[in-house]
């Protein structure tokens, strides 16, 4: 789980351009949205388009986005229990 969580910090940096950042930067469980990362409706959908082409995960119900998105170790859970590649 830890090197997935390492992994997703690094996709996150890459997809949404935060340049300045580092992984060890960002909480593990810490918000991504408004406080923590304070990442925005655009960023969640360059986090939707991250889990579909690299983790082959469709995601259907918007109203659980929001717990999926809660941090970046609820996105490793959900990546653990619904990968398919």
């Amino acid at each position: 789980m830890e090197e997935l969580i390492l992994k997703l910090k690094q996709q996150i940096i890459e997809a949404l351009n935060l340049e300045e950042m580092t992984p060890e930067d960002i909480d593990t469980d810490a918000p991504l949205f408004v406080d923590g990362l304070g990442l925005d409706s655009i960023d969640a959908l360059e986090l939707v388009i991250l889990l579909e082409r690299e983790y082959g995960i469709r995601l259907e119900d918007p109203k659980a986005n929001k717990e999926i998105f809660k941090s970046v170790r609820t996105m490793a859970e959900f990546i653990e229990k619904n990968r398919k590649m």
